[in-house]
């Protein structure tokens, strides 16, 4: 049995291992283990929501570990405690995941200042891991005044960052005109701000180049606050140029919509959402764990994939199962 008094208290002090162990605690699929993280985080709770929360995605190749790497050492030399919450690709067939972030992020991974977590999304909707905001949580409570949060990518369901973080970050490839056809219109809505990468070496005209045809078609979309008009910037994650002006408007944002108690509010409807995220989890979780229903649903499956059952009547049958 874990000592849940003792594992709360190292955290608030700190330890690295006891936080790594608390996560893990929360990742668990145990009940046991969900009840213990549930005491846990209760008791921690009063210890957290002082962190800036930014969440962090783009399509694959735009260079988001190398720039996180170089913003979390940046903001570390300033004085600040950086967690890095990497949600990593997993397998569809093991549900294993690759957790490359470590070895991306070579500044951060040897940062004292820093805690980088990778974790596999297992298939979550929104590429974010069941337990990221359990693991945000924690590391709040352990002393992290910065939470980065990387996606695996960009997507429909990728948004579901935005329903963690206090602000959403999307980078961009130089390459605008393939960008605009390929990005998700959703995506840019959500965004309080767009950075174009690799604004670099021959890249940098690109980039600039790019930036402005973002800014253009931003133009024609309703600005999602009256207080904030989404800006568009150029960084290199390579080199760190643009970093320090990312970092200010990030600041600027938080300021704004703090004095105006528009942080504290927006919490609290991510807070409504986290029920049903929680709810669904558990529904999942039932399907399967549950020794009748992890009998019938292959049996389920396979009707309907030879065409002997139509898929509503599965569904209603699982649904019934489940007590619905």
């Amino acid at each position: 049995m874990v000592n849940l008094a003792a594992l709360g208290d190292a955290i608030l002090a700190g330890e690295r291992a006891a936080l790594a162990r608390a996560i893990t605690l929360a990742e668990s699929r145990r009940a046991d283990h969900r009840e213990q993280a549930q005491v846990l985080l209760s008791r921690l709770l009063p210890h957290t929501g002082k962190a800036i929360r930014v969440g962090i995605t783009g399509v694959p190749g735009v260079g988001k570990s190398t720039t996180i790497d170089a913003l979390g050492s940046y903001l570390t030399s300033q004085g600040h405690k950086v967690a890095v919450l990497a949600v990593d690709p997993s397998s569809t067939r093991s549900g294993g995941s690759i957790l490359g972030d470590k070895t991306r992020m070579a500044q951060l991974a040897v940062d004292p200042n820093a805690y980088i977590r990778p974790s596999p999304s297992s298939g979550t909707l929104g590429g974010v891991a069941a337990k990221t905001r359990e693991t945000m949580l924690l590391c709040e409570a352990a002393g992290f005044d910065v939470i980065l949060v990387e996606t695996v990518g960009v997507g429909q369901s990728e948004t579901a960052v935005a329903d963690l973080t206090d602000f959403f970050l999307v980078l961009m490839l130089p390459n605008a005109g393939d960008e605009l056809q390929g990005i998700k219109k959703g995506i840019i809505e959500l965004a309080d701000m767009l950075a174009v990468n690799k604004a670099d070496g021959e890249g940098a005209t690109a980039a600039r180049a790019a930036a402005a045809q973002y800014k253009a078609a931003l133009h024609i979309l309703a600005p999602t606050s009256p207080l904030w008009s989404t800006p568009v910037v150029t960084i290199s994650g390579l080199t760190g140029a643009g970093l320090d002006a990312l970092w200010a408007k990030i600041e600027e944002h938080r300021n704004r919509f703090e004095a105006k108690g528009l942080i504290a509010e927006k919490r609290r409807r991510q807070d409504v959402k986290w029920i049903w995220a929680m709810v669904q989890d558990r529904l999942q979780a039932k399907l399967r764990h549950d020794p009748a229903l992890k009998a019938r649903t292959p049996k389920l499956e396979a009707a309907v994939a030879a065409g002997e059952m139509a898929p509503t009547a599965a569904a209603d049958e699982i649904a019934r199962a489940l007590g619905l």
